[in-house]
Formats: C-alpha cells, structure tokens, sequence
C-alpha cells in the first residue's frame, strides 16, 4: 500500500507519518517512511535547490519541472520496487502537494501540473491523508523549526491560508482516496484517528 500525508507547512503530518510508520511496524508490516522533494539521491539534490533560498529564486513552471524530475526519480528508485517488494510506502508529500504549492500559488497552474504527472508519474497514493490546520498555526509551528528550509514559509500568511483552502477542495475532489483529518489536537489523538483509518484501509 502507498500511503501519502499532506497539508500545509506546520500542520503535523511529518510527525502523523513517523507515528503510524512506527505502528504499523510494530504490527509487522515491512514499511519505508519517506518523504517529498526527496527520497533518493538524486531527488535530495533537488529538494536543497527548490526549499532554500528566496522566495523568488524559480519561476512557477520551473518550480514543476524541478518537483516533477524529483518525483519521477523518487518514483523509480524506491517507491516502485518497494511497492513491488511488497512493502508499505509511506510519504511525507507527494504530487498532491505540487497540485497545491506549484499549481495554485502563482497562478493557475494546476493543468499544466496534472499533464506533466500524467505524463511522467502516472500513479496515486492508495491512501492519503490530509491534515487540516488553521493557517497562522501552521507558519507559527513552521517558522518555529528555525531551519533552512523555509522558502515556501517565506511566502507569508496568505499563501497559507490559500493552500488550506485548496487541500480541503483536493480532499472533496479526490474522496475515495483523500481522508480530511483535524489536526488542531494533540499528536497522540490526531494519531488514533490515522490509525483507525488505515486500519479499515488494509481491511
């Protein structure tokens, strides 16, 4: 099963990711906790060019054209022969993310980022969850972090609260396989709502 988090930046999902990695380990399942821009080498490469620096360094299309190449290396180089070894894939991010990021920050960019992934990826998470958080919460949390990963905080509140509006909508558009989760509670409480849904998952 490939199993994917999204929401925005300081919502918790990295956290939710770990915790039902750590879970679903402990109940004997082989699972490989990734994440996005990322997850092979190649794709790391990309990852410090497209989270670091300013805000304006890349144009939107070339900003898709990067999280593209790094997913179709993630894709080839570990998600794929995991999922064909029989492994749980679980990712912190996945194309959702430049569905909302890339394809709605600068422009409405989304078509042009569902035709490079249907050209390139052409696979969805079996599961994904989305971790709804109240925008000001999120860049606080992020901000929070002080790492050098914060181009994408740098674009401020707005863009927040426009990516928290389109991940609600991504989870309505994609229902059978988006679950909307309240992340505005405790991580243990968020956590026992992840699991009881993925339990129903594997049925």
């Amino acid at each position: 099963m490939f199993i994917t988090f999204e929401g925005i930046d300081g919502s918790g999902k990295s956290t939710q990711a770990r915790l039902l990695a750590e879970h679903l380990r402990a109940a004997g399942h082989d699972v490989v906790l990734t994440r996005e821009p990322g997850g092979s080498a190649g794709a790391e490469e990309i990852r410090r060019l497209v989270l670091e620096g300013d805000p304006d360094r890349w144009s939107a299309e070339t900003e898709i054209l990067l999280f593209t190449a790094a997913r179709r290396d993630h894709l080839e180089r570990l998600i794929e022969p995991a999922l064909a070894a029989g492994r749980v894939v679980i990712s912190d991010r996945f194309a959702d993310s430049t569905r909302m990021y890339q394809g709605l920050s600068r422009g409405d960019l989304r078509a042009l980022v569902d035709r490079l992934h249907e050209m390139l990826i052409k696979r969805e998470p079996d599961l994904t969850f989305v971790i709804d958080l109240d925008p000001d919460l999120g860049l606080s949390r992020a901000r929070g972090r002080n790492g050098h990963e914060e181009r994408f905080e740098d674009f401020g509140a707005g863009l927040q609260r426009r990516m928290q509006a389109g991940f609600r909508a991504l989870a309505e558009e994609f229902p059978a396989r988006c679950r909307l989760v309240d992340g505005d509670r405790a991580p243990d409480e968020v956590a026992a709502e992840v699991r009881a849904i993925a339990a129903r998952a594997f049925g």
